[in-house]
């Protein structure tokens, strides 16, 4: 019994003294008008010093009371789950506190008359403002930051940004200057995440204006802006060194203008579009000069209005004899080891590839007595001159090969072009839709040199993912890059990319073993890449040793050739023939 008592003279005591949100169970002191309930000191019917008030919505507070009125420091908490801990005056939420909402966001700082005023913290929905408030809207110095990742730090105007700042929107863009309830309209700077850099006038957050924009590549716009976009007369200083100055409109040369290109040709005239348009005259890099009326990029008419083929036509219908005449053009087998060679210049948009495999093409050739050579090229000024690089044209010299090489020769393939992360290397050639060249399709490909030692060089980005659908004992293959890397030095004004530079220009130039010349190329493009900044391309090699073996043994026996042939020496047509008939009898 005594301790059963003891158990209910403990829950009493713990009721009795029961705070929080439940109201205590000890009688009120005062019940007001309203209702509510009062537990403190009560002085000439007003409520004074600590106490604590239960409203009839269930609402209460516990702090200090002055002539009836909450204030002091104190706790509120409201019955619909918001909470007040801090200072209050007069009944409200007066100095400093702390206010937690239903939705449970908070607000830490000052308080005047109930509403947020002074230096405090809002988190609200993802959104956090740390900075100064008044009449419950930021207003002063202040940092806004939000749940996407935007924000903005500096003066603040009844709840929008209004002053000096720098705003960063959702995708890392900066935006600095003056702003305007809530917009940038004046002049200010922007940076992009990708280190685009624009200086100049603004409206509505937009370029507006007089301005100047810069790529992280380093072209450059300059001149009027509207809407975000350079039109109106301007100027563009490509990294490359074409360079424009005219009108634009939406960035692209439109209106009258004068152009010079990056391989010394020049335009003057109007534009559409981006596209020669209308009279204009076009100067060529050797001195030629088109006059006459143009219609996207084409000259239609010449400067007596007389109407002009289409170069793009014309092309189309010589490329049938142009690929046949190489083809033809290619000489059989003899009994010695020969050399074949095809080169192919994959993008016609710009001519670093075009220069690069017509010098693989001539060193293979000269330095490497090459017996036949057959040469595929994409160039947006040569579609009337060469076959072009296609699939179909690259099935068909493969083909060639095969027929006209024998199975002691050794086939040396050279692809330079644009390549994607996909491992499809870009056959490109302005006006036309080619089909890209994917890993596997050129594998297939290569198919009827499969009993030919060949030796396969891609220059491209990413083109390290060749080496697995290629590579087999027959099958050397370099690449530029490494699989999931990019090249680098595919611009208009280069002869060269970044590999096909130090590999033919320098590594072939110094030694004729491939592995060594491969090892030298692969540390001068290191040395250049750390030295430009660039990420390391890592060049790849699939080292097949028999096809190292034919190609010492090819190369030695041109030496033994080129010797016997030499002044003083016995004539080529004696001993040079039996040697070469001796090679064919030991492959």
């Amino acid at each position: 019994m005594r301790r059963l008592a003891n158990l209910a003279s403990l829950s009493l005591a713990l009721l009795l003294a029961a705070c929080g949100d439940g109201e205590p169970l000890l009688p009120a002191n005062a019940t007001l008008p309203d209702g509510s309930r009062y537990r403190g000191e009560v002085i000439d019917g007003l409520l004074q010093g600590p106490g604590r008030l239960d409203y009839r919505n269930g609402s209460w507070f516990v702090g200090t009371f002055k002539d009836g009125q909450l204030h002091g420091p104190g706790e509120w908490h409201g019955a619909n789950g918001e909470h007040y801990l801090g200072e209050f005056e007069q009944g409200a939420f007066h100095g400093q506190g702390t206010l937690h909402y239903r939705d449970g966001s908070s607000y830490q700082g000052g308080f005047a008359a109930g509403r947020l005023e002074g230096e405090g913290t809002l988190k609200q929905d993802g959104l956090v403002y740390r900075g100064a408030f008044k009449d419950d809207l930021f207003h002063g110095l202040g940092n806004l930051e939000r749940a996407d990742g935007s924000s903005f730090h500096g003066q603040f105007s009844k709840g929008l940004a209004d002053g000096q700042g720098v705003r960063r929107d959702e995708y890392g863009n900066q935006f600095s200057g003056q702003f305007a309830k809530g917009q940038l309209n004046s002049p200010g700077s922007f940076k992009s995440s990708d280190g685009d850099l624009y200086s100049g006038a603004f409206r509505d957050n937009q370029f507006h204006g007089k301005g100047r924009y810069q790529s992280a590549a380093g072209d450059v716009w300059s001149g009027q802006f509207v809407a975000g976009a350079l039109s109106g007369t301007g100027q563009f200083q490509g990294a490359d060194g074409e360079r424009y100055r005219g009108e634009f409109r939406d960035w692209r040369y439109h209106g009258q203008g004068r152009l010079h290109l990056a391989d010394g040709s020049r335009y003057e005239g109007h534009f559409e579009h981006g596209e020669y348009a209308g009279s204009g005259s076009l100067t060529h890099g050797d001195g030629r000069q088109q006059d006459g009326t143009w219609l996207r990029g084409q000259r239609l008419r010449d400067e007596q209005g007389r109407p002009l083929p289409d170069p793009l036509e014309l092309g189309l219908l010589a490329q049938g004899r142009l690929l046949d005449q190489a083809i033809a053009d290619l000489p059989a087998s003899t009994p010695a080891i020969e050399l074949y060679a095809l080169t192919l210049a994959g993008d016609g948009k710009q001519s670093v590839f075009m220069r690069e495999a017509d010098y693989v093409a001539n060193l293979l050739g000269e330095r490497f007595a090459a017996h036949g050579r057959i040469s595929l090229t994409n160039h947006r000024d040569q579609i009337g001159e060469r076959p072009l690089a296609t699939r179909e044209n690259l099935r068909r010299a493969v083909q060639a090969l095969a027929e006209r090489s024998g199975p002691e020769d050794l086939i040396f393939i050279y692809l330079t072009s644009h390549g994607s992360r996909q491992h499809e290397l870009s056959l490109d050639q302005p006006r036309l839709q080619l089909s890209d060249l994917p890993a596997s399709e050129l594998a297939t490909l290569l198919l009827p040199l499969r009993e030919r030692h060949k030796v396969v060089v891609i220059s491209a980005c990413f083109s390290g993912g060749f080496i697995p659908p290629l590579q087999d004992d027959k099958t050397l293959v370099m690449t530029a890059a490494r699989a999931d890397r990019v090249s680098f030095g595919c611009t208009e004004e280069n002869d060269f990319t970044y590999f096909g530079r130090a590999l033919f220009a320098e590594a072939l130039n110094q030694t004729d073993d491939l592995q060594r010349a491969f090892e030298l190329a692969k540390e001068n493009v290191t040395e250049r890449e750390q030295a430009d900044g660039f990420e390391a391309s890592e060049p790849q090699i699939w080292p097949a040793k028999a096809v190292l073996q034919h190609w010492r043994t090819l190369r030695a026996r041109q030496a033994s050739r080129a010797l016997l042939a030499a002044p003083g020496k016995q004539t080529a047509a004696g001993p040079a023939a039996g040697e070469a008939s001796i090679e064919r009898n030991t492959q």
